[in-house]
C-alpha cells in the first residue's frame, strides 16, 4: 500500500480504544450445564448483549454507557467477569425481565431518534454538530496517515526495499495480536469462537478485498504512470456509490452528489497541475495492463469500504479489526512468500530500513484503526472523498523532505476538496451519515457503539428525560 494512499483509496479504519457495543441477538437460555446434561428447554428470545462501564465510557468519550435500567426487585444478574459480560438473557431471573430490558432499550433509541430529527430545521443543521467537525477531523487525520505511509515507502525504495506486499504483512500482524487479545479479554474464547463460526467468512470476503486491493493498485504503478493511475482511483468512489445504491439501499441527496462532484474535481485540478509540472512520471511500461490492474484495484476499494461499513454497523469495531488482522495477516503472509522471495532476499537490511517499517506500520495500523469510526459517522462514500487530500499532504511533507516545489493550483485544489466535504453534509440533518438505511427505521439492527446514530440517540433519549421541558417531545409507544 504504498502508492495507493495516494489515491484515497482507502484500507483500512477509530480509537485505538476499544468502543462500547451494545446489540440484541439471539440467546439460548440454556446453559452449558443443562445441555450436558440434556436438561432444560431451549428458549429463544431477544436480548441486549452488553454495557459499558462508566470508565469505558470515558476511554470512547462519545456519550454515557447505555444500561437498560430494570427496576424488577427479582433482576438480579449475576456477577460479571468483565464487562462486557452483561446483561445476556440469562443473567435474569426470568423471561419478563429480558424482554423487558430489550424493549426499554428499542423504546429510548426510538425516542431518541424522533427528538435529533425534530432539530433538524435548516440546511446547516448537522454543520452546526461536533458530529461534523470530528468527522472532518478525523478524515483528514486518516489523510495524513496515508502520507506518512506514502513517505515511508518513499525511504524504503531509496534504500532498495521493494517488497509491498512484505512490508504490509506486519501491519495485519499488528492488528492481529492487538485486537485479537482484546477480543479475548473483552469477550472471552468462547465468544470469539462463535463469531469465527457464525461471521467468519464475512470477514474472509473482506480481508481478501483488502490484500487484494492493495496488491493490484501497487501492482499497476510497476506498468502505467502516475496520472493514469490517480485517474483510475475515482472508479472506486464510482463503486462505492453503486454497491451503496443497489445492494445496501442508500439513496443519495442532491447535495451529497453536488458534494462528490466538487472533491472530484479537486483531485482533477491537482492531476491538471501535476501534468502541466510534468509530474505524471511520463510513459509507463506497459499502459494498458497497468490500466487493468488499477481498474481492478480500484474496484476491490471500493468493495472492500462498503463492506466494511456494512460490517462495523452490525458488529463491534475491535470484532471486525481482529478478523481483518488475523485474516489478512494469513493471506498477504502466503501472498508475500510467494512473490516477494527475491526481494526479501535481495534487500539490504539496517537500522534504518527498520526504523521506517515500523514508522510505516504504526502509521497503516493507525489509519486502520480510525478508519471503523468514519465509516460509522459518516460513508463509504465520504470516507474515500476524504483521502483525496492526501495529495495535497504529500506535497507539503514532500517541500520539506524531498524539496518538492507546490504549484498555484495545488491550494486551490485543496479548497476545493474541502468545500465539497462540507457540500456533503447539506442535507439537514443532524445525524449526517450515520443513520444506516439498512439497519432498520429505528437502527434495531445495528450496535449502539461509537459513533452510532444508535447510542446517539438512545444518549438524547435519556438526557431529554434528565432535563424535561427541551422543546421536544417523543411518540407515544
Amino acid at each position: 500500500m504504498n502508492k495507493s494512499a495516494a489515491l484515497g483509496l482507502s484500507r483500512p479504519l477509530i480509537s485505538a480504544q476499544p468502543d462500547c457495543e451494545y446489540r440484541y441477538q439471539a440467546v439460548n437460555t440454556t446453559d452449558d450445564a443443562d445441555r450436558e446434561q440434556g436438561q432444560g428447554q431451549e428458549d429463544t428470545m431477544t436480548a441486549p448483549v452488553a454495557v459499558a462501564t462508566d470508565d469505558e465510557n470515558q476511554k470512547g468519550g462519545l456519550g454515557d454507557p447505555v444500561v437498560s435500567a430494570i427496576s424488577n426487585a427479582n433482576t438480579t444478574p449475576r456477577d460479571y467477569h468483565h464487562p462486557q459480560d452483561a446483561p445476556y438473557a440469562d443473567d435474569y431471573d426470568n423471561d419478563d425481565d429480558a424482554a423487558a430490558a430489550a424493549a426499554a432499550d428499542n423504546e429510548q433509541a426510538t425516542r431518541g431518534l424522533h427528538l435529533l430529527e425534530t432539530r433538524s430545521a435548516h440546511w446547516y443543521s448537522y454543520l452546526a454538530t461536533a458530529d461534523f467537525w470530528l468527522v472532518i477531523g478525523i478524515g483528514q487525520l486518516l489523510a495524513l496517515c496515508i502520507t506518512a505511509t506514502n513517505t515511508f515507502t518513499s525511504f524504503l525504495s531509496m534504500a532498495h526495499f521493494n517488497a509491498p506486499t512484505f512490508q504490509t504483512f506486519f501491519n495485519y500482524a499488528f492488528l492481529a495480536a492487538v485486537y485479537n487479545a482484546l477480543f479475548l479479554a473483552r469477550d472471552g474464547p468462547r465468544a470469539w469462537w462463535r463469531t469465527a463460526r457464525r461471521d467468519g467468512w464475512k470477514y474472509l470476503i473482506m480481508a481478501f478485498l483488502d490484500v487484494e486491493g492493495n496488491y493490484f493498485t501497487v501492482l499497476a504503478y510497476q506498468y502505467t504512470n502516475l496520472l493514469s493511475a490517480q485517474l483510475l482511483n475515482f472508479w472506486s468512489i464510482v463503486c462505492v456509490v453503486l454497491i451503496s445504491f443497489f445492494l445496501l439501499k442508500v439513496r443519495y441527496k442532491i447535495p451529497q452528489v453536488v458534494g462528490i462532484l466538487v472533491c472530484c474535481s479537486g483531485m482533477g485540478i491537482l492531476l491538471a497541475s501535476d501534468h502541466i509540472t510534468g509530474a505524471n512520471g511520463g510513459p509507463g511500461a506497459n499502459m494498458l495492463k497497468g490500466d487493468l490492474f488499477g481498474l481492478l484495484g480500484a474496484t476491490l476499494y471500493g468493495s472492500s469500504n462498503v463492506l466494511e461499513e456494512w460490517l462495523v454497523s452490525k458488529a463491534p469495531m475491535h470484532h471486525v479489526l481482529a478478523f481483518i488482522g488475523l485474516i489478512g495477516m494469513i493471506i498477504n503472509g502466503t501472498q508475500s512468500a510467494i512473490f516477494d522471495r527475491a526481494s526479501i532476499a535481495h534487500a539490504q537490511w539496517d537500522g534504518h530500513v527498520a526504523g521506517w517499517l515500523v514508522g510505516y506500520t504504526l502509521c497503516l495500523s493507525l489509519f486502520y484503526t480510525l478508519a471503523p469510526l468514519i465509516l460509522r459517522m459518516g460513508s463509504a462514500a465520504f470516507f474515500d472523498i476524504s483521502l483525496l487530500t492526501a495529495n495535497f499532504w504529500g506535497v507539503i511533507i514532500g517541500i520539506r523532505v524531498f524539496g518538492y516545489t507546490v504549484h498555484f493550483l495545488y491550494p486551490i485544489a485543496f479548497v476545493c476538496i474541502v468545500v465539497g466535504l462540507v457540500i456533503y453534509f447539506l442535507s439537514g440533518s443532524v445525524l449526517g451519515d450515520s443513520r444506516k438505511p439498512w439497519l432498520g427505521e429505528n437502527q434495531e439492527g445495528g450496535v449502539a457503539g461509537i459513533g452510532t446514530a444508535k447510542l446517539r440517540a438512545i444518549n438524547a433519549a435519556r438526557k431529554a428525560r434528565v432535563e424535561p421541558g427541551n422543546g421536544a417531545s417523543a411518540p407515544a409507544p
